[in-house]
């Protein structure tokens, strides 16, 4: 008969370690954002036709959809519309090129450094809708005082977030290629630039929003056409389904720069 101390103990198979190193991974969720839109959608027609809301005062999604629906067959809709993009576009490029070229300049000239940082710092905190009758007297109150506005709108952001992206890169790439005798052109181009690109491209995201919350407020004091100076003829009129169309149209446009820039972010973020 065996000795039990001679007999060996089965082993437990060892059980799986659940990973933890994810990293915050984002996770897709492709519906969460449309059916928090209908939820939200039908919420508010809802206590529409109930009667907890005033159609006079906040009017139901359906009359806003039929808003918006003769706002397309019309025309009007385009014709506001372009001129307001017409400003986002002119405006947002003068004033996203030139805070681009002073924040590298920032980024990596010490004298530029010492020079900007309190100008920007003094120069930033202004609000910007508060020059437009400055920029009126300046340039007239046609199109050019609405590009100024915003275009000086965007540039200290812009400024900002190029500078801060350029001072993130790590100084020790820098060092690294600087040993190697690496140009300081090649320096620039290869490391610098890919460094400081997420910054900057995070930095179009809130400067793109600057520029349409300006360009409805410019349109709203001096503008015939334009999607700001429509709300505002429809609130002077008291048609607020009219006026949250182009409030809603607002929303859309906003939506849509955003996916733009989120598709500019896939193509050239593609090493990330």
């Amino acid at each position: 008969m065996p000795d039990p101390q001679t007999i060996p103990t089965p082993v437990a198979a060892p059980q799986p370690v659940r990973f933890r190193g994810g990293g915050f991974t984002v996770r897709r969720h492709p519906w969460a954002a449309l059916a928090a839109f209908v939820l939200l959608i039908g919420l508010w027609e809802g206590a529409s036709r109930l009667g907890l809301a005033s159609p006079l005062f906040l009017p139901p999604p359906s009359a806003v959809g039929a808003a918006l629906a003769g706002m397309i067959l019309d025309g009007s809709l385009w014709l506001n519309l372009k001129a307001s993009l017409l400003r986002i576009g002119v405006g947002w490029s003068l004033g996203t090129l030139g805070g681009m070229v002073v924040g590298f300049a920032m980024g990596i000239g010490s004298l530029a450094r010492a020079i900007g940082v309190p100008l920007v710092s003094a120069f930033f905190p202004i609000p910007k809708i508060a020059l437009l009758p400055l920029f009126i007297l300046w340039f007239g109150i046609g199109e050019p005082s609405k590009f100024a506005t915003i275009g000086f709108g965007v540039f200290f952001p812009t400024v900002i977030a190029t500078y801060s992206a350029i001072d993130s890169v790590p100084r020790n790439l820098i060092r690294m290629a600087q040993s190697f005798g690496l140009p300081w052109r090649s320096i620039l181009r290869s490391i610098v630039l890919p460094g400081a690109l997420p910054g900057i491209l995070a930095g179009f995201r809130i400067t793109a929003s600057i520029a349409l919350i300006l360009v409805v407020a410019a349109e709203m004091i001096g503008a015939e056409y334009g999607i700001g100076a429509f709300v505002l003829m429809a609130g002077n009129l008291m048609q607020t389904d009219t006026l949250l169309a182009g409030v809603l149209v607002m929303s859309a446009l906003g939506l849509t720069i955003g996916t733009l820039l989120s598709v500019l972010e896939r193509r050239l973020l593609v090493w990330r």
